[in-house]
């Protein structure tokens, strides 16, 4: 049960394309945001969509295979854990960031 102490799995729509940052030690990351959609009816019978943005990063050769193959729109399956860290923005303000870190990926729908 060691693997599901932190673990994340969505099902969602890319709302970008991939950001890709190559570092000195030619170690590449890839930065996206997905939506997922959650829809229900509220009091009054009308339909209800809710929508959440999460932060994804891809590290290595999944960095490069996500830089490769998807873009903006599509639909992705991913499987990860759950990070937080801070900074201090240029106005000295400390930032807060929740990212999934991907271990793995599937695009949905895609045609083989």
């Amino acid at each position: 049960m060691n693997s599901l102490r932190n673990s994340v799995r969505l099902v969602g729509n890319l709302g970008m394309d991939p950001e890709v940052k190559v570092f000195d030690s030619n170690k590449k990351m890839v930065r996206l945001s997905i939506a997922t959609n959650e829809s229900y009816k509220n009091d009054k019978g009308e339909k209800i969509t809710d929508t959440q943005w999460h932060n994804l990063i891809f590290w290595g050769p999944q960095a490069s295979l996500a830089e490769d193959l998807l873009k903006k729109g599509d639909e992705l399956a991913i499987e990860g854990k759950l990070t937080n860290r801070n900074y201090t923005d240029k106005d000295g303000i400390k930032r807060y960031v929740s990212e999934i870190v991907v271990n793995e990926f599937l695009k949905v729908g895609a045609k083989g």
